[in-house]
């Protein structure tokens, strides 16, 4: 059958959440190109398509560092990836190398080391982490040391083809590089809670356990986003890995430097896609939208009078909960695949008010504003 698997490696004998399990899918069975500075082929096969993959070693390595973390009791330890964010000693990784899920509560790691490329390995101080976005950021003491910061691209203009890197520690093979293209784009994954991880990157680059926290870069070795899982039949690289984008970057750090942790916007309901076929089927006066199959009760949504669905449908194999107000547009934009309105609604904040059109009873077109609240699970 094939899973999701964390990107982490178990340090010891003890097996994390997501090792080869279900948490979030890195899958890439690509062939791993491992390079170091005796390594030059690697560039000669990739300038002819405008892509260094040794420059971008070259520039990026010193600023990967590998994660190992301690946990109390059976949890053991695991070792993951990251990246140095600034020169204050702050180190961006997954929230899931330092927390641990596989008693089916979450728990911090007990301790946390940050080793550096030149074999440096100092204490790090947990600032947070943001389990809806798999994000955590660590800090260490940068008295003593040279740190090199990364810099943080953007995931806005991303296409499919585009030549990437990722650098990491997998199976603790520190250092080791791995390059691919961007496979898609806007992938909905799992994250450590309930809810999806929107706009995730796609990537044959490949990705295998340990890989977890570091970086996806780009030509000029800017990082575009956080490896973070495989998408798996045997727990390795199978050709279908996944990165935190690095505008969720951006806005888990943000909140963890300010509030130690991350607040999202909440609306409350499950929707499935509306397309021509389904909408001819159900009779409904749009080819596209939100159908609400469930309305979560005491939420955002409901307390704004949105109705989710009270009849069942099977339709070219998949099931659907029928008779539920259809979400058409968030602030005038169009709600085409459920991850639409994941996208509109997190980029609001709890208490703020978003402005919905829905279609009510298959052809009546309603206005109506929904008060957002804070997302639950965190």
């Amino acid at each position: 059958m094939r899973t999701r698997a964390i990107a982490v490696v178990a340090a010891l004998a003890i097996a994390l959440a997501g090792c080869g399990g279900s948490d979030n899918g890195d899958d890439s069975t690509a062939q791993v190109t491992t390079v170091t500075e005796a390594a030059p082929r690697v560039a000669v096969q990739t300038a002819e398509h405008g892509f260094d993959a040794a420059r971008v070693f070259r520039e990026a390595s010193p600023g990967v560092v590998t994660i190992r973390s301690v946990f109390r009791g059976e949890a053991g330890s695991a070792e993951g990836s990251g990246f140095v964010l600034d020169e204050s000693g702050k180190i961006v990784t997954n929230a899931h190398v330092v927390t641990d899920e596989s008693s089916g509560s979450r728990k911090t790691a007990k301790e946390v080391f940050v080793e550096f490329p030149d074999r440096n390995t100092v204490p790090a101080k947990i600032v947070g982490f943001d389990p809806f976005a798999d994000v955590a950021l660590l800090k260490v003491d940068p008295d003593g040391f040279k740190l090199h910061p990364l810099q943080l691209g953007d995931d806005n203009d991303l296409v499919v083809g585009q030549p990437v890197a990722a650098i990491g520690s997998p199976f603790g093979e520190q250092q080791s590089l791995s390059v691919g293209v961007v496979s898609a784009t806007d992938r909905s994954v799992e994250s450590l809670t309930k809810f999806q991880i929107e706009g995730a990157i796609q990537t044959d680059a490949s990705i295998n356990p340990g890989n977890s926290g570091g970086p996806l870069l780009d030509a000029g070795a800017r990082v575009l986003g956080i490896n973070e899982q495989i998408e798996t039949n045997s727990g390795s690289n199978s050709g279908v890995g996944f990165a935190v984008p690095v505008s969720a970057i951006k806005r888990s750090v943000t909140q963890l430097e300010e509030k130690g942790e991350a607040e999202y916007a909440y609306i409350g309901v499950s929707i499935q896609s509306v397309y021509p076929q389904l909408a001819d089927k159900l009779n409904l006066d749009t080819d596209h939208g939100g159908l609400i199959s469930e309305v979560v009760p005491g939420g955002p949504a409901e307390k704004a009078g949105l109705r989710g669905g009270d009849d069942r449908l099977t339709f070219q194999a998949i099931p659907y909960e029928t008779g539920g107000d259809v979400i058409l547009s968030v602030d005038g934009h169009p709600i085409v695949q459920p991850e639409n309105l994941a996208h509109f609604i997190s980029i609001h904040q709890p208490g703020q008010t978003v402005h919905l059109e829905i279609l009510r009873d298959g052809d009546k077109r309603e206005q109506v504003d929904v008060v957002l609240g804070k997302r639950p699970g965190g």
